[in-house]
């Protein structure tokens, strides 16, 4: 997809003041911090900046391109979302019903209380998980990778760390519904494999697999044609690889763009981090967003819908001790809704930006947020691990506000 640059200053940027966006990405690259780094900002449905720089694939010198095609893991969470409520749109289930409805092995959950992985101490769960929970992350689940709690041990004994053991997503389902919960359903902020398990949830209800309703309710209507959950052999000049950092600051590949298992047929369509998308095509999910549920003349949810979506849904205190867990540094002044962070208190959250702002982030250190006050959709893409190593998301945040005018 071309995409055409609209004059900042009729959309109320600053052309110099975006330089120093441009500035910002080049000197990453510059600086051997990242391969390669692509930002793009859009205002009032039009783009008004578009920076590519650097490779794609450094070993076979592959220079960035605006259509290169990126593993977006988490920021497919909230592309499931969307997903799990086009079907409560249509009756199917209301958010504090338990996914016992669709799924009975999640009756009579336990809920870990001590012990060790090996041995565990629990007690059962006070009531069954329910959709709110799944879409808040509050159901009681986690991440293998996350490595702070005897239950996150158990998830990689099980093979649920990756999904590559996996036959299906039901098998992963199966395997997640014989652990123990990290808390009581309801009571903390977890981040977790919440929305794989709302991907097997949409191809339950719905009645086709996951990966079909993803591309032919939302990607093919939105005109999202180089996002799915496997590379075809068309995108793969345009393909990336992911990078992390040597002791001594080198770059080393760690997912060759010419040898990854995302470019395997057959792969576990994880709602949680499966999918591969451009800028482009993820900038059109994000105008979805913006146009309260519908983009041109799509309309995929209702704008209430949408508006009880971009809620918070958790609470500040909950949302900063669930971070605080995850990154080892509680975070006020921001809520989770229903896939998404959200910004409710900039001051407090120390994040330059508007209350009811939402966003997420993926594995790979690419990153987006929404501005509704603003009109204002923001995309940075790259491929480097771990995301944590470099303040980026901060840093965008700070480069892109400052261009308005």
């Amino acid at each position: 997809m071309i995409l055409g640059l609209t004059d900042p200053a009729s959309l109320g940027l600053s052309a110099e003041r975006l330089g120093r966006l441009d500035a910002w990405g080049r000197r990453l690259v510059d600086d051997g911090k990242l391969a390669g780094t692509l930002t793009l900002v859009a205002r009032r449905g039009e783009v008004a900046f578009l920076s590519v720089h650097g490779h794609a694939d450094i070993e076979r010198n592959v220079a960035l391109r605006a259509d290169s095609v990126f593993r977006i893991y988490s920021m497919t969470k909230p592309i499931t979302s969307l997903a799990i409520l086009m079907l409560y749109e249509e009756g199917h289930f209301l958010l504090d019903e338990p996914i016992t409805k669709f799924l009975p092995e999640y009756r009579n959950m336990r809920v870990y209380v001590g012990g060790s992985s090996t041995r565990p101490e629990t007690v059962p769960a006070r009531r069954d998980i329910t959709f709110r929970d799944l879409l808040t992350h509050t159901a009681g689940l986690t991440y293998a990778f996350v490595d702070q709690h005897p239950v996150d041990a158990m998830y990689r004994a099980a093979g649920l760390d990756k999904f590559g053991t996996a036959r299906s997503l039901a098998d992963v389902s199966e395997r997640l519904a014989t652990m123990p919960l990290l808390c009581q359903p309801g009571t903390a902020w977890n981040y977790s494999v919440a929305t794989d398990l709302l991907g097997h949830l949409v191809a339950m209800i719905s009645g086709q697999s996951f990966d079909s309703f993803i591309q032919e309710r939302i990607l093919a209507p939105l005109g999202m044609h180089d996002t799915g959950f496997v590379l075809r052999p068309d995108q793969a000049d345009r393909f990336t690889s992911v990078y992390t950092a040597l002791a001594d600051g080198s770059l080393r590949v760690i997912d060759d763009a010419q040898d990854s298992p995302f470019a395997t047929p057959g792969r576990v369509a994880s709602g949680g981090g499966g999918l591969l998308s451009t800028a482009a095509d993820y900038l059109r999910f994000c105008q979805l967003m913006l146009g309260r549920g519908t983009l041109g003349d799509v309309r995929l949810l209702g704008r209430k819908t949408v508006e009880l979506m971009v809620a918070d849904h958790v609470g500040e205190a909950i949302m900063a001790d669930g971070l605080g867990r995850l990154t080892g540094t509680p975070a006020h002044g921001r809520g989770f809704g229903l896939g998404f962070a959200v910004t409710l208190d900039p001051a407090r959250a120390q994040l330059v930006g508007s209350a009811g702002e939402y966003n997420w982030s993926g594995a790979a250190s690419t990153a987006f947020f929404i501005d509704p006050t603003e009109d204002l959709a923001v995309i940075f893409m790259t491929q480097f691990m771990p995301s944590s190593t470099y303040p980026l998301i901060q840093q965008l945040r700070v480069m892109t506000y400052q261009a308005l005018v």
